[in-house]
Protein backbone atom coordinates (compact mmCIF):
# COMPACT_ATOMS: atom_id res chain seq x y z
CA UNK A 1 0.00 0.00 0.00
CA UNK A 2 1.36 3.21 -0.78
CA UNK A 3 1.72 5.96 1.86
CA UNK A 4 -0.20 9.40 0.31
CA UNK A 5 -0.08 11.21 3.79
CA UNK A 6 3.45 11.17 4.57
CA UNK A 7 5.83 12.98 3.51
CA UNK A 8 3.26 15.77 1.44
CA UNK A 9 3.03 17.59 -0.46
CA UNK A 10 5.63 15.61 -2.42
CA UNK A 11 7.22 17.50 -5.25
CA UNK A 12 6.54 17.29 -8.75
CA UNK A 13 7.71 18.21 -12.20
CA UNK A 14 5.92 21.25 -14.01
CA UNK A 15 9.31 21.10 -16.77
CA UNK A 16 7.39 20.65 -19.58
CA UNK A 17 6.96 22.13 -23.06
CA UNK A 18 3.26 21.88 -24.02
CA UNK A 19 2.28 20.96 -27.45
CA UNK A 20 0.74 24.24 -28.58
CA UNK A 21 -0.72 23.82 -32.52
CA UNK A 22 2.26 22.96 -34.28
CA UNK A 23 1.51 20.76 -37.27
CA UNK A 24 2.41 17.00 -37.00
CA UNK A 25 1.76 16.81 -32.80
CA UNK A 26 -0.02 14.56 -31.52
CA UNK A 27 -3.75 14.66 -30.64
CA UNK A 28 -2.59 13.82 -26.84
CA UNK A 29 0.07 15.01 -25.11
CA UNK A 30 1.07 13.18 -21.33
CA UNK A 31 3.31 14.70 -19.14
CA UNK A 32 4.03 12.35 -15.69
CA UNK A 33 4.17 15.17 -12.55
CA UNK A 34 5.08 12.79 -10.22
CA UNK A 35 4.80 8.61 -10.00
CA UNK A 36 1.02 8.86 -9.22
CA UNK A 37 -0.09 12.09 -11.25
CA UNK A 38 0.02 12.53 -14.53
CA UNK A 39 -1.21 15.55 -16.64
CA UNK A 40 -2.69 15.00 -20.01
CA UNK A 41 -3.80 18.04 -22.64
CA UNK A 42 -5.82 17.70 -26.19
CA UNK A 43 -3.45 19.13 -29.12
CA UNK A 44 -4.81 22.61 -30.37
CA UNK A 45 -4.72 21.19 -33.65
CA UNK A 46 -7.90 18.54 -32.96
CA UNK A 47 -9.46 21.55 -31.17
CA UNK A 48 -8.82 25.13 -30.07
CA UNK A 49 -9.60 24.61 -27.00
CA UNK A 50 -6.88 22.27 -26.10
CA UNK A 51 -7.90 21.15 -22.63
CA UNK A 52 -6.11 19.80 -19.95
CA UNK A 53 -7.05 16.92 -18.15
CA UNK A 54 -5.51 15.28 -14.68
CA UNK A 55 -5.14 11.34 -13.87
CA UNK A 56 -4.79 10.62 -10.36
CA UNK A 57 -4.05 7.52 -9.13
CA UNK A 58 -4.54 5.85 -5.48
CA UNK A 59 -4.32 2.41 -4.05
CA UNK A 60 -7.90 1.40 -4.84
CA UNK A 61 -8.94 3.57 -7.79
CA UNK A 62 -7.61 6.55 -9.99
CA UNK A 63 -9.79 9.54 -10.71
CA UNK A 64 -9.61 11.14 -14.63
CA UNK A 65 -10.79 14.56 -14.30
CA UNK A 66 -12.52 15.63 -17.39
CA UNK A 67 -12.35 14.09 -20.87
CA UNK A 68 -11.57 16.97 -23.36
CA UNK A 69 -13.52 18.61 -26.23
CA UNK A 70 -13.93 16.17 -28.86
CA UNK A 71 -15.27 12.64 -28.77
CA UNK A 72 -12.90 11.07 -31.20
CA UNK A 73 -9.63 11.34 -30.03
CA UNK A 74 -7.15 8.49 -28.24
CA UNK A 75 -8.05 9.36 -24.60
CA UNK A 76 -9.14 5.62 -23.77
CA UNK A 77 -6.50 4.02 -25.19
CA UNK A 78 -3.67 6.58 -23.20
CA UNK A 79 -5.28 6.02 -20.13
CA UNK A 80 -5.47 2.36 -20.37
CA UNK A 81 -2.00 2.21 -21.20
CA UNK A 82 -0.78 4.72 -18.11
CA UNK A 83 -3.17 2.59 -15.95
CA UNK A 84 -1.47 -0.81 -16.84
CA UNK A 85 2.28 0.84 -16.78
CA UNK A 86 0.82 1.78 -13.46
CA UNK A 87 0.01 -1.33 -12.08
CA UNK A 88 2.78 -3.05 -13.40
CA UNK A 89 4.70 -0.98 -10.53
CA UNK A 90 2.14 -1.46 -8.33
CA UNK A 91 0.30 -4.84 -8.99
CA UNK A 92 -3.59 -4.67 -7.47
CA UNK A 93 -6.09 -7.71 -7.92
CA UNK A 94 -8.77 -5.22 -9.20
CA UNK A 95 -8.21 -1.76 -9.79
CA UNK A 96 -11.56 1.05 -10.75
CA UNK A 97 -11.58 4.25 -12.66
CA UNK A 98 -13.88 7.11 -12.02
CA UNK A 99 -14.53 9.69 -14.86
CA UNK A 100 -15.46 12.96 -13.14
CA UNK A 101 -15.62 16.42 -14.70
CA UNK A 102 -14.21 19.82 -13.17
CA UNK A 103 -17.57 21.10 -14.77
CA UNK A 104 -20.16 20.34 -17.69
CA UNK A 105 -19.03 22.29 -20.65
CA UNK A 106 -18.66 20.68 -23.46
CA UNK A 107 -14.64 20.92 -23.89
CA UNK A 108 -14.52 18.66 -21.19
CA UNK A 109 -17.00 16.28 -21.13
CA UNK A 110 -17.27 15.25 -24.76
CA UNK A 111 -15.35 12.09 -24.60
CA UNK A 112 -17.25 10.49 -21.81
CA UNK A 113 -18.61 8.07 -24.39
CA UNK A 114 -15.18 6.33 -24.93
CA UNK A 115 -15.70 5.40 -20.93
CA UNK A 116 -19.08 3.57 -21.51
CA UNK A 117 -18.23 0.02 -21.36
CA UNK A 118 -14.67 -0.02 -19.77
CA UNK A 119 -15.19 -2.37 -17.20
CA UNK A 120 -14.39 -1.63 -13.04
CA UNK A 121 -15.50 1.98 -14.57
CA UNK A 122 -17.91 4.61 -12.85
CA UNK A 123 -18.49 8.06 -15.19
CA UNK A 124 -20.13 10.73 -13.14
CA UNK A 125 -22.61 12.44 -14.88
CA UNK A 126 -21.87 16.24 -15.18
CA UNK A 127 -25.25 18.08 -14.14
CA UNK A 128 -25.71 19.64 -11.30
CA UNK A 129 -27.97 17.24 -9.36
CA UNK A 130 -25.82 14.29 -10.39
CA UNK A 131 -22.92 16.03 -8.90
CA UNK A 132 -23.93 16.92 -5.85
CA UNK A 133 -25.74 13.61 -5.14
CA UNK A 134 -22.21 11.51 -6.02
CA UNK A 135 -19.86 13.58 -4.17
CA UNK A 136 -22.14 13.81 -1.07
CA UNK A 137 -22.70 17.79 -1.46
CA UNK A 138 -26.04 17.62 0.23
CA UNK A 139 -28.64 19.87 -1.20
CA UNK A 140 -26.28 22.85 -2.47
CA UNK A 141 -23.00 21.98 -4.86
CA UNK A 142 -21.00 24.09 -2.46
CA UNK A 143 -18.56 23.64 0.58
CA UNK A 144 -15.90 20.72 0.68
CA UNK A 145 -16.32 17.18 0.49
CA UNK A 146 -13.17 13.98 1.01
CA UNK A 147 -13.09 11.46 -1.85
CA UNK A 148 -11.29 8.55 -0.99
CA UNK A 149 -9.08 6.89 -4.09
CA UNK A 150 -7.66 4.27 -1.42
CA UNK A 151 -5.87 6.22 0.88
CA UNK A 152 -5.38 9.61 -1.51
CA UNK A 153 -7.49 11.04 -0.22
CA UNK A 154 -8.96 14.53 -2.00
CA UNK A 155 -11.00 17.52 -1.11
CA UNK A 156 -13.57 18.22 -3.60
CA UNK A 157 -15.07 21.64 -3.33
CA UNK A 158 -18.28 23.26 -5.04
CA UNK A 159 -16.80 26.13 -6.75
CA UNK A 160 -19.80 27.81 -8.75
CA UNK A 161 -20.03 30.61 -10.87
CA UNK A 162 -18.59 29.92 -13.86
CA UNK A 163 -21.32 26.93 -14.11
CA UNK A 164 -23.54 25.63 -11.84
CA UNK A 165 -21.97 21.96 -11.41
CA UNK A 166 -18.54 23.50 -11.39
CA UNK A 167 -16.06 21.86 -8.83
CA UNK A 168 -12.76 22.55 -7.73
CA UNK A 169 -10.44 19.68 -6.19
CA UNK A 170 -7.73 19.46 -4.10
CA UNK A 171 -4.85 16.94 -3.74
CA UNK A 172 -3.29 16.77 -0.20
CA UNK A 173 -0.16 14.77 -2.03
CA UNK A 174 0.88 17.07 -4.69
CA UNK A 175 -0.84 20.10 -3.42
CA UNK A 176 -2.27 20.84 -6.70
CA UNK A 177 -5.45 22.79 -6.96
CA UNK A 178 -7.16 21.80 -9.52
CA UNK A 179 -9.56 24.91 -10.80
CA UNK A 180 -11.22 23.64 -14.25
CA UNK A 181 -12.42 26.89 -15.73
CA UNK A 182 -12.94 28.21 -12.51
CA UNK A 183 -9.31 30.39 -12.40
CA UNK A 184 -6.66 29.67 -15.08
CA UNK A 185 -4.17 31.77 -17.25
CA UNK A 186 -6.95 33.13 -19.40
CA UNK A 187 -10.63 34.31 -19.77
CA UNK A 188 -12.73 33.66 -16.71
CA UNK A 189 -16.03 33.80 -18.17
CA UNK A 190 -18.44 34.23 -15.14
CA UNK A 191 -22.03 33.82 -15.59
CA UNK A 192 -23.24 34.63 -12.18
CA UNK A 193 -21.18 37.46 -10.04
CA UNK A 194 -21.81 36.66 -6.83
CA UNK A 195 -21.59 32.67 -6.78
CA UNK A 196 -18.32 33.18 -8.45
CA UNK A 197 -17.11 35.68 -5.56
CA UNK A 198 -18.80 33.35 -2.82
CA UNK A 199 -16.30 30.51 -4.38
CA UNK A 200 -13.10 33.10 -4.61
CA UNK A 201 -13.96 33.85 -0.90
CA UNK A 202 -13.87 29.71 0.05
CA UNK A 203 -10.91 29.40 -2.00
CA UNK A 204 -8.80 32.00 -0.13
CA UNK A 205 -9.80 30.84 2.90
CA UNK A 206 -9.17 27.26 1.89
CA UNK A 207 -5.81 27.46 0.35
CA UNK A 208 -4.82 29.81 3.65
CA UNK A 209 -5.48 26.56 5.68
CA UNK A 210 -3.99 23.65 3.14
CA UNK A 211 -0.46 24.13 1.28
CA UNK A 212 -1.04 24.91 -2.07
CA UNK A 213 2.21 24.07 -4.23
CA UNK A 214 0.16 24.78 -8.11
CA UNK A 215 -3.39 26.37 -9.10
CA UNK A 216 -3.72 24.35 -12.32
CA UNK A 217 -7.05 25.31 -15.32
CA UNK A 218 -7.98 23.13 -17.54
CA UNK A 219 -6.62 25.88 -20.63
CA UNK A 220 -4.00 28.31 -21.46
CA UNK A 221 -5.04 31.52 -23.38
CA UNK A 222 -2.60 34.22 -22.14
CA UNK A 223 0.61 34.87 -24.14
CA UNK A 224 3.49 35.81 -22.36
CA UNK A 225 2.97 39.66 -22.66
CA UNK A 226 0.57 40.45 -19.28
CA UNK A 227 -2.21 40.97 -19.75
CA UNK A 228 -2.58 39.91 -23.50
CA UNK A 229 -4.63 36.98 -24.33
CA UNK A 230 -4.67 34.78 -27.60
CA UNK A 231 -7.67 35.53 -29.74
CA UNK A 232 -10.92 32.50 -29.43
CA UNK A 233 -10.61 30.03 -31.46
CA UNK A 234 -6.45 30.33 -31.94
CA UNK A 235 -4.98 26.86 -33.22
CA UNK A 236 -1.37 28.39 -32.90
CA UNK A 237 -0.15 29.26 -29.44
CA UNK A 238 3.83 29.29 -29.64
CA UNK A 239 4.83 32.06 -26.89
CA UNK A 240 2.07 30.88 -24.42
CA UNK A 241 2.27 31.24 -20.94
CA UNK A 242 2.70 28.48 -18.33
CA UNK A 243 -0.07 26.55 -17.14
CA UNK A 244 0.29 26.40 -13.64
CA UNK A 245 -0.50 29.79 -11.62
CA UNK A 246 1.03 30.78 -7.57
CA UNK A 247 -1.50 30.57 -5.13
CA UNK A 248 -1.77 34.48 -4.54
CA UNK A 249 -3.70 34.31 -7.90
CA UNK A 250 -6.70 33.44 -5.60
CA UNK A 251 -6.27 36.48 -3.84
CA UNK A 252 -5.95 38.19 -6.97
CA UNK A 253 -9.16 37.70 -9.06
CA UNK A 254 -11.12 37.71 -5.38
CA UNK A 255 -10.00 41.43 -5.11
CA UNK A 256 -10.29 41.74 -8.99
CA UNK A 257 -13.62 40.83 -8.98
CA UNK A 258 -14.89 42.70 -5.69
CA UNK A 259 -13.71 45.55 -7.39
CA UNK A 260 -15.88 44.78 -10.89
CA UNK A 261 -18.84 43.92 -8.84
CA UNK A 262 -21.80 45.40 -10.72
CA UNK A 263 -19.80 46.31 -13.82
CA UNK A 264 -20.61 43.56 -16.72
CA UNK A 265 -17.97 43.29 -19.17
CA UNK A 266 -14.26 42.75 -19.63
CA UNK A 267 -11.46 43.28 -17.01
CA UNK A 268 -8.12 42.70 -17.94
CA UNK A 269 -5.10 41.84 -15.47
CA UNK A 270 -1.67 40.52 -15.78
CA UNK A 271 -2.32 36.92 -16.28
CA UNK A 272 -6.51 36.56 -16.54
CA UNK A 273 -9.49 38.87 -17.88
CA UNK A 274 -12.24 38.90 -16.44
CA UNK A 275 -15.35 38.66 -18.90
CA UNK A 276 -18.37 39.37 -16.08
CA UNK A 277 -21.58 38.23 -17.11
CA UNK A 278 -20.58 38.65 -20.99
CA UNK A 279 -23.14 39.65 -23.15
CA UNK A 280 -23.54 40.62 -26.88
CA UNK A 281 -20.79 43.19 -27.18
CA UNK A 282 -18.05 40.66 -25.28
CA UNK A 283 -19.63 38.15 -28.03
CA UNK A 284 -19.00 40.25 -31.04
CA UNK A 285 -15.63 41.49 -29.50
CA UNK A 286 -14.58 37.93 -29.15
CA UNK A 287 -15.48 36.99 -32.68
CA UNK A 288 -14.13 39.71 -34.66
CA UNK A 289 -10.53 38.73 -32.98
CA UNK A 290 -10.96 35.62 -33.72
CA UNK A 291 -11.85 35.92 -37.32
CA UNK A 292 -8.38 38.14 -37.21
CA UNK A 293 -6.70 35.44 -35.96
CA UNK A 294 -7.85 32.78 -37.83
CA UNK A 295 -6.26 34.72 -41.08
CA UNK A 296 -3.03 35.16 -39.36
CA UNK A 297 -2.75 31.62 -38.55
CA UNK A 298 -2.61 30.61 -42.67
CA UNK A 299 0.80 32.31 -42.60
CA UNK A 300 1.92 31.56 -38.72
CA UNK A 301 2.18 28.04 -38.30
CA UNK A 302 4.85 26.30 -40.29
Amino acid sequence: MIDFRTPAPVPGSLDVTWNHGRRGEPQIQTHVYDEHTVILRQSKRLNYEAPFMFLLFGNERALLLDTGATESFPLRATVDTLIQDWLKINPRLTYELIVAHTHGHGDHVAADPQFADRPDTTTVAHEPAAVRTFFGFGDESTGAVPFDLGGRVLEVLGTPGHHQASITIYDPWTGLLLTGDTILPGRLYIEDQQAFRTTMDTLVAFAETHPVTHVLGCHVEMTRRPGRDYALGAQFQPRERALQMPPTVLTDIQRATAKAAGKPGIHPHPDFILYLEPGQREQRHLLRRARIRQLQEKFLNP
